[in-house]
């Protein structure tokens, strides 16, 4: 098993703003509440420059607030340290705990849909997870373009599939989504397919139309995984973004594209919290191996990027490990 230290770009402005507000809650020998309320105000802010969405910075603090006045201290706890405990216990609790693999449990050719927005890079991403499922499960993969509107849609995944030797649908023109969908079934059972990857169509924003299609796919298809693909510079409309697709459908997972990029977090944070589905993927490059699979670690033990319990020592006894290093990180295995 490898553990990579990923992401530090995409959390480290997060992860700064939480040490300034850390570093004087702990020096504080005793807090009151209005003390609680100016480091809360101060997390709530930093949230909001990383990022999140209004709405999930809020909630995120209504829940914090009222363990950090209301927690009985540790023995040999500082108070400043206790309210680090509760915020980090908290985003762990939001971001999980564990790792999510891909579900194969159902009979072969077993559908996985990818949903997302137009230029969220579903079509690429589309080719990376059916080359992880072939190395990593030893899959025979079928790829599926149902993007009938995009100007080459349907000969770019073809042409991945020619590049990469992963199978795809042979193109029909003028064929509908449904009518392809009903033919992929049919062919992949025929070619001994273990996986069928559906690449929808996206918009350049949410509208009526796209929704009403994926529900249609997804009810002939009964895919066993429904993946939102997202770009991770989505900044604050993530939020909104993931709550429609998760009132439309029915995801699983999300998967985060140019995760290697100069986002601020904020996207994963708002997009794990509204959907409720775990982050499965991580797109870290352009290359057709550049995927991820996304894996939190909060044991203790694990390497976790980042220095906000750094100043504080261990303490077993009361199940808390404090060399645990800042809110979080993505770490992977091979």
């Amino acid at each position: 098993m490898r553990l990579l230290l990923c992401e530090i770009n995409m959390f480290e402005n997060l992860t700064n703003k939480f040490e300034e507000v850390f570093s004087s809650l702990k020096k504080a020998p005793s807090l009151d509440e209005r003390q609680v309320d100016e480091g809360l105000r101060s997390i709530r802010q930093a949230l909001l420059e990383a990022d999140v969405s209004l709405d999930v910075a809020k909630e995120f603090i209504e829940k914090v607030k009222p363990k950090a006045l209301g927690q009985e201290i540790i023995r040999s706890t500082s108070p400043g340290d206790m309210v680090v405990k509760i915020v980090y216990d908290e985003l762990v609790s939001l971001l999980g705990e564990k790792n999510n693999d891909v579900n194969l449990n159902a009979v072969p050719p077993v559908p996985m849909m990818l949903v997302g927005l137009q230029g969220s890079g579903k079509t690429t991403t589309t080719a990376k997870l059916a080359k992880y499922l072939e190395n990593n499960k030893k899959k025979r993969v079928m790829m599926v373009s149902l993007d009938i509107y995009r100007p080459a849609a349907q000969e770019q995944l073809k042409s991945l599939g020619e590049q990469n030797n992963i199978l795809t649908l042979p193109i029909i023109e003028g064929q509908q989504p449904a009518d392809i969908c009903q033919r992929a079934l049919s062919a992949a059972n025929l070619n001994g397919a273990d996986v069928i990857l559906f690449d929808t169509a996206g918009r350049t924003q949410i509208d009526l139309q796209m929704m009403s299609e994926i529900k249609q796919i997804e009810n002939i298809i009964k895919p066993a995984e429904t993946f939102l693909v997202a770009d991770s510079l989505t900044g604050q409309v993530a939020a909104s973004v993931a709550k429609e697709f998760k009132d439309t459908v029915n995801l699983s997972g999300i998967i985060l594209t140019r995760a290697d990029g100069d986002a601020r977090g904020g996207a994963a944070v708002s997009m794990k919290f509204i959907s409720q589905v775990p982050i499965k993927f991580l797109g870290i490059g352009e290359k057709i191996n550049n995927l991820e699979v996304g894996r939190r670690e909060f044991k203790k033990g694990t390497i976790l990027y980042g220095r906000l319990f750094s100043t504080t020592k261990t303490n077993e006894k009361n199940g808390w490990n404090r060399r645990h290093h800042v809110f979080y990180a993505w770490c992977f295995k091979s």
